[in-house]
C-alpha cells in the first residue's frame, strides 16, 4: 500500500512541477531557470515545513508523511529532501559532515549529469537511440 501512496502523490508533485515551469517559462522567458529555481526553493520550504508539523505533532500516519514528503515532494523536487538532509546534519551540530555532503551531491550531481550528457551524445553519434 505504501508505494500506492507514493506513486499518487509522485503524480500530483511531477504535474505540480510541470505547471510552475511552464508558469516560469510564460513570465520570465527560458534564458534563466527561473522555474527550477523556484520548485526548488519552493520544495525546500515545503519540507520544512512538513518537517516541522511531523516533528511538533508526531502522531500524523506514517502514510501522511509518506504521501506528502516522498510521494509529493519526491515528485515536485528532490532538492527538498537533500536540503533537510544537510540541515539536520548541521542541527545536529554535525557542521563538517554537512558540508562534506552538501559538497559531494553538487559535485557528484554535476559529474553525473555530465558522463549522461556525454554517453547520450556518443549514443546519439553512433546511431545506438
Amino acid at each position: 500500500m505504501s508505494y500506492l501512496i507514493v506513486f499518487l502523490g509522485a503524480g500530483i508533485g511531477g504535474a505540480g512541477r510541470h505547471g510552475v515551469n511552464v508558469l516560469a517559462a510564460r513570465l520570465f522567458g527560458t534564458a534563466f531557470p527561473a522555474g527550477t529555481l523556484a520548485i526548488n526553493v519552493l520544495g525546500c520550504l515545503l519540507m520544512g515545513l512538513i518537517a516541522g508539523v511531523f516533528a511538533f505533532r508526531g502522531h500524523l500516519p506514517q502514510e501522511m508523511r509518506l504521501f506528502l514528503t516522498t510521494g509529493i515532494l519526491g515528485g515536485f523536487t528532490t532538492f527538498s529532501a537533500f536540503s533537510l538532509d544537510a540541515a539536520l546534519l548541521w542541527e545536529r551540530g554535525e557542521a563538517g559532515l554537512a558540508a562534506l555532503y552538501v559538497g559531494a551531491s553538487v559535485i557528484f550531481s554535476l559529474l553525473a549529469v555530465a558522463v549522461g550528457l556525454a554517453v547520450s551524445r556518443l549514443m546519439l553519434a553512433g546511431g545506438a537511440m
